[in-house]
């Protein structure tokens, strides 16, 4: 159990850290980190505490902001979303997650912008011009997570079917 709690959170650290690299904007591990701790960690506390560990470190680095709310709760219900994949990671049933996650957390935090940047109107029109004003950083956070989660949950499987310590649960409940 501990070579595999040990693991899954060595990975979600390795995720944040590519946050501090040079990338693409919004091309992050964000969503991944958040999946990957859902479905993989069986006690859900360390699936919210790790990867929220991980990623608030990562933010000091790179910075705080006013949004940071809608940010983190997107992040919170991505790893709920991953926690429908337990016990059920497959190629369609991650895919579909992570496009679902990519969406949410494009609605929340474009919501988000809308509220708090004051660059827009507080109208339907003024939140339709956020979303819109959002469109590109989506389809680079769509790529950012399809890109991440193919390579983590695809290493994962990997190192799961030559590690027999990765095929027990991560911390029991």
């Amino acid at each position: 159990m501990r070579t595999k709690l040990m693991t899954i959170s060595a990975i979600i650290f390795a995720l944040a850290l590519f946050r501090l690299l040079p990338h693409w904007p919004n091309v992050s591990p964000v969503a991944a980190m958040a999946l990957f701790g859902g479905a993989y960690f069986v006690d859900r506390r360390m699936a919210f505490i790790v990867p929220f560990v991980a990623l608030f470190l990562s933010d000091l680095f790179l910075g705080l902001h006013n949004s940071m709310i809608f940010v983190y709760t997107g992040f919170a219900l991505t790893v709920m979303i991953g926690f429908m994949l337990q016990k059920r990671v497959t190629i369609t049933n991650t895919a579909f997650a992570v496009v679902a996650s990519s969406v949410l957390f494009f609605l929340l935090t474009n919501f988000g912008a809308w509220l708090t940047s004051g660059l827009y109107a507080k109208t339907a029109e003024g939140l339709m011009q956020a979303y819109v004003a959002g469109i590109p950083f989506f389809q680079n956070s769509l790529l950012g997570n399809v890109v991440y989660a193919a390579v983590i949950f695809g290493g994962y499987h990997l190192l799961q079917k030559n590690i027999t310590a990765l095929k027990e649960p991560a911390l029991k409940p």
